[in-house]
């Protein structure tokens, strides 16, 4: 069988007990034990008797998509409970509206009182649902946003860090030869923290997606 197992943060390769061979499709058990199919990269190594090979999943949307789609679908679920809610509300408005006393001791002040009361829940209830479905579209909005967001589980990682690994040596070097100026006392050091930062990813993207 081919299991996922975690490789680095966002990346997940696939455990396999035969090998493969760069471009097959296979079938890979998530850990939800649904198939999902595959395509292979490279092989990592072997270990125990099992493959490891860097792969691309093939049928389905990437991870920020769905996130994004599962949070814009709970917002509008939210919401239409909000709206719900304020129907709901709105019972008995044309009596309300007059903003007639209640009748102290009459036999309407019992249902006068429970009217004014069981709206003021609803309307309640269709604030609470309202925030959630703020809560759930702002989450729903930075998913999006990642999109198209590059990291190492694409295979256009490789030539993406490579390229911002040239830009990020090249300020280093402007920042210690003085021909660009330093923002601050630790410009140098966090450039040059950046620097080995994207070398690890390179080398890290290199290894799943390398020829």
């Amino acid at each position: 069988m081919n299991r996922f197992k975690k490789y680095c943060p966002n990346v997940f390769i696939a455990e396999c007990d035969q090998k493969y061979s760069k471009g097959d499709l296979i079938e890979v058990t998530t850990q939800y034990d649904k198939e999902a199919k595959c395509e292979v990269h490279n092989h990592l190594g072997t270990k125990n008797g099992l493959f490891y090979y860097s792969v691309t999943r093939y049928d389905i949307k990437s991870y920020a998509k769905r996130k994004a789609e599962k949070y814009e679908t709970l917002a509008d679920n939210r919401e239409a409970k909000s709206n719900e809610w304020y129907q709901k509300s709105q019972e008995g408005r044309d009596f309300l509206v007059l903003a007639e006393p209640i009748k102290i001791g009459h036999h309407s002040e019992h249902r006068h009182r429970a009217l004014i009361e069981r709206n003021h829940k609803r309307m309640g209830n269709s604030v609470k649902e309202a925030e959630k479905a703020k809560e759930y579209q702002a989450k729903a909005d930075y998913w999006k946003a990642r999109e198209n967001e590059i990291n190492l589980s694409m295979p256009d990682s490789l030539e993406f860090f490579t390229h911002k690994l040239e830009e990020a040596k090249k300020y280093h070097t402007g920042l210690k030869d003085g021909s660009i100026p330093k923002e601050h006392a630790y410009s140098i050091q966090y450039a040059n923290k950046a620097v080995k930062d994207l070398e690890s990813k390179v080398k890290t993207a290199t290894k799943l997606w390398g020829a």
